[in-house]
């Protein structure tokens, strides 16, 4: 298998190197130097449908799925939502530990995006089973199979996201596979949010819709990790050769790294955000937009759509103006176009799936320039302190962002309840007062707009770019040779 060199004229360790002995004290945590082929790049970017179909569907069906077919009151339902994902928040550091000490001919990642990426799939497909139909029996199944769930795609998305900071050490490079990355991600909450909707009503509605869409899902999740496992056999990868003896000694390390402190609380705070606008969705267009059969799927195509045609216009944009720059741009665009939408009920509906598509705009860039930074602080953190330790830094980082999109929903529920929303178990919402309405409007507009724009302020403490990078590597306490690309701010 033919491999670019690594860093500081080490070879590069792929897939196999678990069973090669190292070249020098830590040669086995270098990542891989230079660009990636382009079958790397697709076959990493798969792995997008397993994560981007778990992070919409639930919270996009969810807590409908609970308050307007299962019964269950606003407030539990959003509990029932929170709790679960919340759970995460403690697994993902000691799913990323897990992974930074495992050993495989497989390498240290890619074996949990085999078994735990179908683990995933069966668990997404139990949560919308309803053996017990209506009831509080149901109530906690959907909590207990959730809980299990959420654990599966723990242990499947802390070593997916780990991988790109030991595949390559190029800066630039980073951003070019997220962009691929995020381009099949934005394809999947196309696929994901617009059709699973469908296949529930075309299901039949109520229960039996949503058992065929709990396996349509399946499927994607299934696809994708195969995808991932396959599509990155040939790329480079990393063992850790030395990192913190205890968990706790290791997120100490992480909680010094300022940059990643600063990107990380911004993170978190505008997935809650996100998240709002899309555990929102349905309500949002069955009682404001009046259209709860093509509504969903029309606000989804108009979110996404544009999404797929500016990721490289976004790309060229991070080039110009810094990765930084670029996600402050991106998330006053996200910020902008909710706040918009307060007006939607005076609108015309070609307007407000406009302003959807500015959305979109946002969120394709935020997204991108999240995920290219994560690696930077990685390799800051590496260069700095002489160890490898990518999965720490990516379980926090995944226990943050499922944190987030836990709170989503959990927030925009409690908005719900507060406001008065009825629940209802027949499958189709039950009329709403006008109080309940004006919670439906402000949980999708001005609530997530308060939460991404003002967390921007937080990217002041966020420094690292090509230079700062070399500094750390060649003043660091050991030189890991870290290789930025010809990339300069």
């Amino acid at each position: 298998m033919n491999q670019p060199p690594g860093a500081a004229g080490l070879p590069a360790v792929g897939p196999d190197a678990a069973s090669l002995p190292a070249a020098g004290p830590d040669a086995a945590s270098l990542p891989a130097a230079g660009r990636l082929p382009r079958p790397v790049h697709a076959g990493y970017a798969l792995g997008s449908l397993a994560t981007g179909a778990f992070g919409t569907v639930p919270g996009l069906l969810l807590l409908p799925y609970l308050t307007d077919t299962l019964g269950v009151a606003a407030g539990l339902a959003a509990l029932l939502v929170l709790l679960p994902k919340a759970w995460d928040v403690l697994v993902n550091p000691v799913a990323g530990r897990i992974s930074d000490r495992t050993r495989s001919r497989w390498g240290a990642r890619r074996p949990y995006l085999l078994v735990a990426g179908l683990a995933l799939a069966v668990l997404f497909a139990a949560i919308f089973a309803a053996p017990f139909g209506n009831g509080p029996a149901a109530a906690a199944y959907v909590a207990l199979a959730f809980l299990a769930t959420a654990t599966a795609f723990a242990f499947f998305q802390v070593p997916y996201v780990a991988m790109p900071a030991e595949m390559t050490d190029d800066y630039a490079e980073r951003t070019r596979l997220m962009t691929w990355r995020i381009a099949v991600l934005a394809l999947t909450i196309l696929v994901s949010g617009a059709v699973a909707p469908l296949v529930v009503r075309v299901g039949g509605d109520g229960v039996p819709g949503h058992r065929w869409m709990g396996l349509f899902v399946a499927a994607l999740i299934v696809i994708g990790a195969l995808g991932a496992f396959l599509g990155t056999r040939s790329a480079p990868g990393g063992v850790v050769g030395a990192s913190e003896p205890t968990l706790r000694a290791q997120l100490a390390v992480a909680a010094a790294n300022r940059p990643f402190r600063a990107l990380l609380v911004c993170f978190v705070v505008q997935s809650a955000g996100v998240a709002t606008i899309l555990a929102g969705v349905n309500y949002f267009a069955g009682q404001i937009l009046r259209d709860e059969q093509s509504g969903p799927t029309l606000l989804f195509a108009c979110f996404v759509g544009p999404a797929l045609l500016v990721m490289p216009l976004w790309s060229r944009v991070g080039a110009r103006l810094g990765k930084r720059s670029a996600l402050v741009a991106a998330g006053l665009i996200l910020a902008a176009g909710a706040l918009a939408l307060v007006a939607a009920p005076l609108l015309p509906l070609v307007v407000v799936y406009l302003v959807v598509a500015v959305i979109g705009v946002g969120y394709a860039g935020q997204q991108v320039f999240a995920l290219a930074m994560l690696p930077d602080c990685i390799a800051y953190d590496t260069a700095r302190t002489g160890r490898r330790q990518a999965g720490v830094f990516t379980g926090l980082w995944t226990a943050g962002e499922t944190l987030g999109l836990a709170l989503g929903p959990g927030v925009y529920g409690l908005v719900l309840q507060l406001s008065g929303y009825v629940s209802s178990d027949t499958g189709t919402a039950a009329a709403q007062s006008d109080t309940a309405r004006l919670g439906v409007l402000l949980g999708f507009t001005v609530l997530p707009a308060l939460l991404i724009a003002p967390p921007l302020l937080l990217l002041r403490g966020y420094h690292l770019t090509p230079a700062v990078l070399t500094a750390a590597a060649r003043d660091g306490r050991v030189d890991h040779g870290v290789v930025v690309g010809n990339e300069s701010r």
